[in-house]
């Protein structure tokens, strides 16, 4: 059995550092035989999952770890776009090609990284894999995996305080077990708050991620735009870059938007909706990403499932929007959640 272990305490904070507004770069540098990895300096390097950079959610909280360990550790980063209809071999190129160019750690932003980092680790024993939302098998990869289902059981409790109307709505990005996640800890916690008071309604915008789930902000807008005609007043979205349009169809509408993965009411790109997002379900992914950076940077790399939870910070649920003081119970609520899901009294629901 693989060691699984829990990080110490990481800033759930670091996600919402400021991007830069720079490109990627390519693919240049030393070059080395298969297998073979080059000597020097290069420090963290990652791979973007569906949507890249600028989602204002799951990848821009990979970029904020990948700056700050650049800041802390003064080397050599790369950060690396998908490509549209890409293949699991177009992943192994990408993660290779790092590896041999002397990145070390090299990390895959999302679980689609899975059978690629599984084929190229074994490849580059002397470099550290990272993968985030997945478990891959490998002495020298670390999995770092989120318990969603938490966070996602205080956005519950949140939008059940929140709504006027009984029904709160979700939109997940694709019909895949790590969004079911999402949506049962969700429900869970609208179902706990209101004694079954509150409907929910859910729909997933695809099946698969390659019909653009997590990528078309337009079909995210439609399907909250569809909720809110059912009186939906609250719709949580964890739904990558299709999660911009729920936000945008929300203040729309003016009812509430709840975000993820990042503080989405302090994210510039969203600052016409942020009086809408009454609140995110965090997840540290940035926290995760530096913290496998710093493990190398020390020479104690992890490996392993590194599982991030409420009890080390590694998700949670912002409070950014002073609007959530405002409702009658909410942060109460919010609280008593958390301290009864860190101390085992609520035990949330994955499915």
């Amino acid at each position: 059995m693989r060691r699984i272990s829990k990080l110490t305490r990481v800033a759930v904070g670091v996600a919402s550092l400021a991007l830069a507004a720079t490109a990627c770069g390519g693919t240049s540098g030393e070059s080395a035989s298969d297998g073979e990895t080059a000597k020097g300096d290069k420090g963290l390097a990652i791979a973007y999952d569906i949507g890249g950079k600028g989602d204002q959610s799951f990848n821009d909280a990979a970029y904020a770890g990948l700056e700050k360990a650049k800041k802390e550790f003064g080397y050599e980063t790369q950060d690396i776009e998908p490509t549209e209809g890409e293949t699991d071999a177009d992943k192994e190129q990408r993660l290779a090609s790092l590896a041999k160019q002397g990145y070390n750690p090299v990390i895959g932003v999302g679980f689609a990284y899975g059978p690629a980092m599984e084929a190229v680790a074994a490849d580059y024993p002397d470099t550290t894999f990272g993968i985030v939302d997945s478990v891959v098998e490998g002495d020298n990869v670390a999995s770092l995996v989120f318990a969603e289902q938490e966070a996602s059981y205080l956005a519950g409790v949140a939008a059940a305080k929140a709504t006027k109307t009984n029904t709160v709505g979700f939109v997940g990005g694709v019909d895949i077990p790590l969004i079911h996640k999402f949506e049962a800890g969700y429900k869970q916690g609208v179902e706990d708050t209101s004694g079954g008071k509150v409907k929910v309604i859910s729909q997933y915008l695809t099946q698969t991620a390659e019909e653009g789930g997590f990528s078309s902000p337009d079909k995210g807008k439609a399907a909250a735009e569809g909720q809110i005609e059912k009186k939906a007043d609250v719709v949580y979205q964890a739904a990558g870059l299709s999660g911009q349009g729920v936000i945008e169809a929300a203040a729309k509408a003016k009812v509430w938007a709840i975000g993820v993965d990042s503080d989405q009411y302090n994210q510039e790109a969203l600052a016409s909706y942020k009086e809408s997002i009454l609140t995110s379900a965090l997840k540290d992914v940035g926290g995760s990403v530096y913290a496998l950076a710093k493990s190398v940077e020390d020479g104690k790399p992890l490996t392993g499932v590194q599982t991030f939870d409420l009890k080390v910070d590694g998700v949670g649920l912002a409070d950014t929007n002073p609007a959530m003081a405002k409702i009658d119970g909410l942060t109460d609520a919010v609280a008593k959640a958390k301290a009864e899901i860190i101390d085992g009294t609520i035990k949330v629901k994955t499915e």
